[in-house]
């Protein structure tokens, strides 16, 4: 089971989730979108949006940086590895609470409006279910972490992404005696990119195309007459 869920399971959850997506903007244009609920109800959805985006990018863009970085960097760079640990935490607790505050605000916001609970299907119930159940894991991970803070698992968990990313053997025996509930956490982060061509979160890749706006040319009004 160790084997399937961090050998095998990590290129199961990235295949989906660049074919799903590419197979989906193919099919599916006009499902593309985030289904924003902003003009049935404004209340709530600036304070709870902002902290929520905010919060889960820096978290994603932690993760990102932090596993994938080469330890010899951070050697190199004279960062003690439990440094980095206490980093990771102080960083990922600030930005993941962020990110849950936000993530509640709009929970309440969607379930406590009979017009927008309306609107909510079964897929947008899986995504914010999950989404909160990651990040209540990830939170819990800092728990366990202050036992730890030799930095000794953090460099594990970096050696098993990069293993994963470069195609190398023993990714999964590096992590087999990892506690708990970081690997339901790395379970349920890595589900996310299995679910995501299925639900609205396929707009995030959206986003990447919003930088083209910054450099397009001006756009020409002329006035009537």
């Amino acid at each position: 089971m160790n084997q399937f869920f961090f050998g095998v399971y990590p290129y199961i959850g990235l295949t989906v989730f660049l074919f799903g997506s590419l197979v989906r903007f193919e099919r599916e244009q006009y499902s593309w979108r985030s289904e924003s609920t902003q003009l049935i109800r404004r209340g709530q959805l600036r304070l709870g949006s902002y902290l929520f985006h905010i919060g889960i990018l820096m978290v994603f863009l932690g993760h990102l940086g932090g596993l994938l970085t080469p330890i010899w960097i951070w050697d190199a760079l004279g960062v003690p590895h439990s440094v980095k640990q206490l980093i990771a935490m102080v960083a990922g607790g600030v930005f993941g609470s962020m990110a849950l505050v936000g993530l509640l605000v709009l929970l309440h916001r969607r379930f406590s409006d009979e017009r927008l609970k309306a609107l909510t299907n079964w897929r947008d119930k899986l995504t914010l279910g999950w989404i909160l159940v990651t990040l209540l894991l990830g939170l819990s991970t800092i728990v366990v972490s202050k036992d730890h803070l030799d930095g000794h698992m953090m460099t594990l968990f970096m050696e098993w992404a990069q293993r994963i990313l470069t195609f190398r053997g023993g990714a999964a025996d590096l992590i087999a005696a990892a506690p708990l509930i970081f690997k339901l956490h790395m379970f349920m982060g890595m589900t996310l990119f299995v679910i995501f061509p299925f639900t609205r979160l396929v707009h995030v890749w959206s986003g990447f195309g919003a930088a083209a706006y910054v450099t397009r040319a001006w756009q020409v009004v002329r006035p009537r007459g």
